[in-house]
């Protein structure tokens, strides 16, 4: 009898292709998620956020997230002045500026992107920020005096890999580092596609597994009291959909309100290629790469 179990068992994941469900290795149970999933890949597939996500501009971290450059520690009393708007320009700003700059994605296509001047950037780093706990102290803050300005690029992460983007360098006396604006103007940026209404999410990252091609490290959240069963994906010719097989295994006693994460493996029927991983909780892109959220 375990033969011929065994064998069945064989024989349906040999069968599951394209639009299967899988748990690691073995079929997962039919329990609603082949259901959602299938939701989740028909939302997504052809909508304005894939095409957007694939072909457009759609950046994965804020543009301009503390705008100084990358390298060094900047001093408190920079943080600390800039914050408070403590801005002056001490030189003029390149007023010749392109109006237009290329971006080269991974692929090697290009695209031209609208630029904002130098002006406009300093326009908007300049100000103060809207909560300001603390005024300058009289030793805490300086003048932050900007004394020069010239288009360069730095990286940014988004949906279509790391690139280069144009940006404003502006030199600031006293400070070694270069104060950095994104030169792109938003207006080129689509944003993030927005979570399904109600939905939990259930995976937060991946990677792929060296030597492996048919597998994905999958990282995910879980309770304090939940059983968690394995990882779950349905797969398409361009999506995979994961999900988490979990329950809650409290018998109705209070559980502490704590997110743990774990890692665990999912095999595929294939592998990934440039199919997109999706989250079957929230129906938006799982970012690769366990570190990131």
């Amino acid at each position: 009898m375990r033969r011929v179990i065994a064998c069945l068992c064989l024989v349906l994941l040999v069968c599951s292709s394209c639009g299967g469900v899988h748990r690691g290795s073995q079929v997962a149970s039919s329990d609603g998620f082949e259901q959602r999933a299938r939701e989740v890949a028909e939302r997504w597939q052809g909508s304005a956020d894939d095409r957007a996500w694939r072909e457009g501009f759609v950046a994965l971290e804020v543009l301009n997230p503390h705008g100084w450059a990358r390298v060094g520690r900047i001093p408190a009393w920079v943080n600390r002045s800039s914050h408070n708007g403590a801005w002056r320009l001490a030189a003029k700003l390149p007023a010749d500026s392109p109006a237009r700059g290329d971006v080269r994605w991974p692929d090697g296509k290009v695209s031209q992107v609208p630029l904002i001047t130098a002006a406009r950037a300093y326009a908007e780093f300049s100000k103060a920020a809207g909560l300001i706990e603390e005024e300058c102290p009289a030793k805490g803050c300086r003048v932050l005096r900007v004394t020069g300005a010239r288009l360069g690029r730095v990286p940014l992460a988004t949906s279509r890999g790391t690139v280069q983007v144009p940006a404003w360098l502006f030199t600031v006396e006293g400070v070694e580092q270069k104060k950095v604006h994104v030169a792109v103007d938003p207006s080129a940026v689509t944003d993030r596609p927005e979570r399904m209404q109600g939905g939990t999410e259930e995976v937060m990252a991946f990677d792929l597994l060296a030597g492996k091609p048919d597998e994905l490290l999958l990282r995910y959240g879980y309770g304090a009291c939940d059983t968690v069963h394995g990882a779950r994906a349905y797969e398409t010719d361009q999506l995979v959909v994961v999900d988490m097989d979990e329950e809650n295994s409290s018998s109705g006693e209070p559980c502490p309100a704590i997110l743990k994460t774990a890692t665990t493996t999912v095999t595929l029927a294939r592998p990934l290629g440039d199919r997109l991983v999706l989250d079957s909780g929230t129906g938006v892109p799982v970012l690769r790469g366990l570190n990131r959220r």
